[in-house]
């Protein structure tokens, strides 16, 4: 491990940033662990440090969600904040991002090690996450509900409240958006925030919240907390902490479920996904391969929603095979900063181990990797894009999610028996389809289980839409109306007006 050197391709506000002691959002202040430990965020692309932010603890946490809770009181400046006053700052953020957008990229790029390209799309989606959950503000509403009572009358409707002090523990794959997922819809209700970003990727969260702060967030409304598990576990734990919603691995969604018990708080998951993508003998074969590259390749395979369980009807499989193949040979590896870069590392040396592992115990027990199948380059963690052929339905490479660009691909012969191979899985979080047939697409609508499903796409989103999982997938949805149904508690009120 060694210290990032001077670099001349950075804004100078991310030099400065990247230079400045960093610290952690409490209450009004940006503050130390208390302890004063900290730890370093590399960039994934050379291993190098890129700087050092605090390590918190549970004491720093519990600090933290003192702060949220003490902004909720009623009669807080954030208690005191209209649903329209809450649309201006959310949309004052937007722009804030937008006139950030290359800053809050090149953080990103540098942190998780994408493309810049991509890293500016995610900050765009950001900005329009922000302006989408502004114009819902002013839309949170009631009912009225007329009771079948004779004696007496009454007048009964029901009322949309926040819940209160929200957990938010997102990963290291999409850093920013994750980030706002939670944050977003938690403000647009009325809550207020506790955030810990993954420990491999805190900066732009950092920067969020420094955002959010010249937009005019009361204090303590937001809090960013950095650290390792045992900081995400004491905000699961903490029992002033009203609800938890949380982006990762199923494990770890299951560990938190348990410890979500002490307070019965709510709890919302994203969790692990291994994706079947189904492509028929009849579909445009052309679009059908770019798309399934696509879906298995995105973001360095580190999707949980990538399709990485490839199905082909037998008649084309070997066409598709060595179309995917090529494509996956033609992927240019490299820094996020080079315009050449298709794909930059895997976000960490464990992270490269783990994928690289799995490959090979997968081509010892007979799978042969049609391309790929080693690690990238030799600085930094990258992974070639691999495409392997042989694995068995019950090899871990078909069962676990691998969380790299890691694609298998599987023959099939007809409709009921592909339908029955994707859905033996214990995820249920994204599925796809490539066929001509109108009606056998929406018979796979219809029989995949799970979240999200593409018909002759894969990866087409917007943030109108709730995203969510079947199964072990997950509990609850994100982003569209539905999405601020997790982040309210539903009230009651009769009247007698008799």
């Amino acid at each position: 491990m060694t210290t990032t050197l001077p670099r001349t391709d950075l804004l100078p506000a991310v030099s400065a940033f990247l230079a400045a002691e960093r610290r952690m959002l409490i209450g009004d202040e940006w503050v130390p662990a208390a302890s004063g430990r900290t730890f370093d965020t590399l960039d994934p692309a050379t291993g190098q440090v890129l700087t050092s932010v605090p390590q918190a603890d549970e004491g720093d946490v519990d600090r933290a969600v003192r702060a949220a809770r003490a902004a909720f009181e009623p009669g807080s400046a954030w208690r005191r904040t209209t649903p329209r006053q809450r649309a201006r700052l959310l949309w004052r953020t937007a722009e804030l991002i937008d006139a950030h957008a290359e800053e809050l990229a090149q953080l990103e790029t540098l942190d998780n090690g994408k493309p810049i390209a991509s890293a500016l799309g995610d900050v765009g989606v950001a900005a329009e996450l922000f302006r989408y959950f502004a114009g819902w503000a002013t839309k949170i509403e009631g009912t009225t509900i007329p009771m079948s009572t004779e004696d007496r009358s009454y007048l009964a409707y029901t009322v949309r409240e926040p819940v209160g002090v929200v957990g938010a523990i997102v990963p290291w794959n999409f850093p920013l958006t994750m980030a706002c997922f939670k944050v977003i819809p938690s403000l647009t209700a009325g809550n207020t925030v506790v955030l810990k970003p993954a420990e491999q990727t805190p900066l732009s969260a950092l920067r969020l919240g420094e955002l959010l702060l010249e937009a005019g967030l009361p204090t303590g409304v937001l809090n960013i907390v950095t650290g390792f598990g045992d900081a995400g576990a004491a905000i699961v734990a903490h029992p002033n902490v009203d609800k938890v919603a949380f982006t990762g691995s199923t494990e770890t969604g299951k560990r938190i479920v348990a410890a979500a018990a002490g307070n019965l708080k709510k709890v919302s998951l994203e969790l692990g996904g291994k994706a079947p993508n189904i492509i028929f003998a009849d579909a445009d074969l052309p679009a059908a391969i770019a798309g399934s590259a696509h879906a298995g390749f995105f973001n360095q395979g580190q999707c949980c929603v990538n399709g990485s369980r490839l199905y082909v009807q037998r008649d084309v499989f070997d066409e598709v095979v060595a179309g995917i193949a090529e494509v996956a040979r033609g992927i240019t590896l490299g820094s996020g900063f080079d315009p050449a870069t298709d794909m930059g590392p895997l976000i960490t040396a464990e992270q490269q181990a783990m994928v690289l592992g799995h490959v090979e115990r997968s081509m010892a027990d007979g799978a042969t990797a049609v391309a790929g199948g080693a690690r990238g380059r030799d600085e930094g963690f990258f992974m070639q894009p691999t495409l392997l052929t042989g694995v068995g339905e019950d090899a871990p490479m078909q069962r676990l999610e691998v969380f790299g660009p890691v694609v298998t691909a599987t023959p099939f012969d007809t409709e009921e028996e592909v339908f029955r191979l994707a859905n033996d899985t214990r995820y249920g979080l994204a599925a796809g389809v490539w066929t001509r047939d109108s009606g056998r697409a929406h018979r796979a609508g219809a029989a995949l289980r799970a979240g999200t499903v593409w018909l002759n796409t894969w990866h087409a989103d917007d943030v109108v839409l709730p995203r969510g999982g079947f199964k072990e997938s997950g509990w609850g949805r994100e982003l569209g109306s539905f999405g601020l149904d997790d982040f309210t508690e539903l009230k009651t009120v009769i009247a007698d007006i008799s």
